[in-house]
């Protein structure tokens, strides 16, 4: 992309939307930004519901290797509950008269 102005003014960032509005992304992949983009900026131009987007993450998928790693050394179980006084009690019981 560059310095390049994009046409139909299609950005990431909108603003005045309501969030009962529904939003479409069409993410095209970096390796493909010279034959899609433009091609489907204009395929878009008439929904104003779709918003065109070049991906630009770089490096390697992390979820999988915190989901992995990471997540299991973090993870703890706790018990919430409350803790029993200490001591002993008298029986519940009723009196047998």
């Amino acid at each position: 992309m560059g310095g390049r102005r994009r046409r139909g003014g299609r950005s990431g960032v909108r603003r005045g939307r309501s969030y009962s509005e529904i939003v479409i992304f069409c993410v095209i992949p970096r390796e493909l930004e010279a034959d899609l983009y433009e091609k489907m900026v204009d395929y878009y131009k008439d929904n104003p519901n779709v918003t065109v987007i070049i991906d630009r993450r770089e490096g390697p998928d992390r979820r999988h290797e915190r989901a992995e790693s990471a997540a299991k050394e973090q993870r703890t179980t706790r018990d919430r509950r409350r803790a029993r006084a200490a001591g002993t009690f008298l029986d519940t019981d009723p009196p047998t008269d």
